[in-house]
């Protein structure tokens, strides 16, 4: 089974589970175990954060951003392994790869492990978070109604490498990764191997549509769990049962009469799945 960072799905899961824990409560005491993840933490980032009260659990693409109450924000990145898991105190040692704890008023600990420390976790002041270096160039969220089949037009067109490299961009449409782009491009019908500037127009408005319903559906499934996600509580996503293609190479397409069933190729040292008669 194949690894894969968290995509959009999984750190809207992993937010709304963090919301039901988080908002509205102050963090009783934060205690930070090393003293970086992909990069350090930032200066008395625990003291910081105490006696803080979470106003808003929110999300930017990739990025979880949890608005406090003195106008700054704990902007934080799962990276390929990260998980944010809810639960009560007990007398157990922090595990090897318990990195951040986040002790709320009302008793709950909230628990940031990251085996691969490829996570991340920064401040910054909400008045200017548009502009955090993380943030300032991401494109627009694909589920927000402004990212419309003209929008990704617009900002397809000129583009002569692949559909699927593209749609990667993050400057493009922010938050999908590999498995929800092969899936939605399968629903849409577009080769993956198609020039991204041709995906324009009609294709676009299949595209579209495609993009925001995978993405609907797999949020609604808790995300998908190759091998890392996991959700607040610590149950499994279970989207990963309803992948048409990903990771699916070999096996019979969806709804097609094709003989070689799903394929797989390598995009920009990223595997692609998808059907060769079905998807042009």
């Amino acid at each position: 089974m194949l690894s894969a960072m968290p995509e959009l799905p999984e750190v809207e899961t992993v937010r709304r589970g963090l919301t039901m824990a988080m908002e509205g409560r102050r963090f009783a005491a934060v205690t930070v175990r090393r003293p970086d993840l992909r990069r350090p933490f930032p200066p008395d980032f625990a003291l910081r954060l105490t006696g803080r009260r979470v106003v808003e659990v929110a999300r930017r693409a990739k990025y979880l951003t949890l608005f406090l109450d003195d106008g700054w924000v704990l902007l934080g990145h799962l990276g390929m392994s990260g998980r944010m898991l809810v639960g009560w105190p007990d007398t157990a040692p922090p595990g090897k790869h318990d990195h951040v704890i986040f002790d709320t008023d009302d008793g709950r600990r909230i628990i940031f492990q990251d085996p691969r420390r490829f996570g991340l976790m920064d401040l910054a002041e909400a008045a200017s978070l548009a502009e955090h270096p993380l943030l300032k160039d991401l494109g627009p969220e694909p589920l927000d109604e402004a990212f419309t089949p003209a929008v990704l037009s617009a900002a397809l067109a000129g583009r002569s490498g692949p559909i699927k490299t593209a749609l990667l961009d993050q400057k493009l449409v922010a938050g999908l990764g590999n498995i929800y782009v092969s899936e939605a491009l399968f629903r849409a019908g577009i080769s993956p191997e198609r020039a991204a500037a041709s995906v324009a127009g009609r294709r676009a408005r299949r595209l579209v549509p495609a993009i925001k319903a995978v993405l609907t559906e797999a949020i609604a499934a808790g995300g998908s769990s190759l091998r890392d996600h996991r959700r607040p509580d610590g149950e499994l996503g279970y989207f990963q049962h309803a992948f048409a293609v990903y990771d699916r190479e070999g096996d019979p397409c969806p709804g097609c009469d094709c003989a070689t069933g799903v394929r797989r190729i390598v995009q920009s040292g990223r595997s692609t799945f998808f059907c060769h008669k079905r998807q042009s």
